[in-house]
């Protein structure tokens, strides 16, 4: 029992400390700087920007934020060029930006808060007023939850991120200090606050010895590359946004056959409940174990430049007679870049 014991405390260990942050906390302190530059350069309170990166990324733990350095869970539209990644939030293999930094996200949330028109009227606000903010980017639209707002706030008043609200960049590592006093043991954290008081490190010097290894011995360290079966073996049920309907990303080319057997449905309903005008099925496709929904579970969306129809309602998890109907749009008429689909609400006419 206890060596069971302390084999979990070292998976839980190894498990935390492969994380970059741990705690709201350290978000905090690696990212105040950031939220103060953006309030200096665009008049966004730094509480603000804070609250929304710890919301957005749970502490600094979310894929978006790990993987794509993405903390404010900006999507791809139509005006990016740069790196992406894919990603479900509204529905499954959504496009979001990929950053090569992090500062590069908080100025680019800034950005969009700045240039988009839903957001002009929030400039009028009081920059240290975060509770009118908090819930002027609610009544704007930003988030669908209906406790946005309070949320927000709730982490600025908990972690005092006011404070940021006062202070200068040139001050924030100083605010900070003041916030959690225990990080002047911290080497790390007192290098970036006196960088010529931090104290040098000597290099240490470690003897390796050279030892040859054969060829095959080489070829045995390379992980082995999977094939196409076990690619497709591996293939797991998801539960998509809209309702928990149950669906699959295919990971390899394939056809409806395999994939019908695989999970015991018949070809026919594959087919009927995906509106499939063939057999076959391509990486990334996205497939439905069950019959779709007569609408989706978001209002509307901007389609992507190369999107159809049957690739918007695969997405959202709509049935395609149905994405029409919502659209006032003929069957088998394409839709181009940039058009707003709508996904619950009929189309107004004109």
């Amino acid at each position: 029992m206890k060596r069971l014991f302390l084999l979990v405390s070292l998976l839980v260990l190894s498990k935390f400390s492969a994380q970059t942050w741990a705690t709201e906390d350290q978000y905090i302190q690696r990212f105040a700087q950031y939220a103060v530059e953006e309030m200096e350069k665009y008049k966004i309170p730094a509480s603000i920007t804070l609250a929304q990166g710890l919301l957005e990324t749970g502490g600094g733990q979310s894929r978006l934020a790990q993987e794509g350095k993405n903390h404010f869970g900006i999507k791809c539209k139509e005006d990016w060029s740069g790196k992406t990644m894919k990603h479900t939030d509204d529905a499954p293999n959504e496009c979001f930006r990929v950053y090569d930094d992090p500062r590069q996200s908080y100025e680019d949330h800034s950005i969009f808060l700045s240039t988009r028109k839903y957001y002009t009227n929030l400039f009028n606000l009081d920059i240290k007023d975060y509770r009118a903010w908090a819930y002027g980017l609610k009544k704007a639209g930003y988030a669908t939850n209906p406790r946005y707002a309070s949320i927000l706030i709730g982490k600025i008043e908990r972690y005092k991120l006011y404070e940021f609200d006062n202070t200068s960049s040139k001050e924030v590592l100083y605010a900070v200090l003041r916030m959690y006093p225990d990080l002047k043991d911290d080497r790390a954290f007192m290098a970036r606050l006196e960088p010529s008081k931090a104290g040098k490190k000597e290099p240490v010097t470690v003897s390796v010895p050279y030892k040859q290894t054969s060829y095959a011995q080489q070829q045995k360290r390379v992980e082995r590359i999977k094939t196409k079966a076990e690619i497709l073996n591996s293939i797991l049920i998801k539960s998509h946004p809209n309702d928990g309907l149950k669906y699959i990303v295919i990971p390899e080319d394939t056809d409806v056959k395999y994939i019908a057997n695989k999970f015991k449905v018949s070809e026919s309903r594959l087919i009927k409940w995906n509106e499939l005008e063939g057999t076959t099925l391509k990486k990334n496709d996205i497939v439905f174990l069950e019959s779709k929904n007569s609408s989706g579970n978001t209002a509307t969306y901007k389609a992507e430049p190369g999107e159809g129809m049957h690739d918007i309602a695969q997405k959202f998890g709509i049935k395609l007679h149905k994405l029409y109907a919502k659209n006032r749009m003929d069957e088998g008429q394409q839709c181009s870049a940039g058009q707003l689909i709508y996904l619950i609400d009929k189309k107004p006419r004109n």
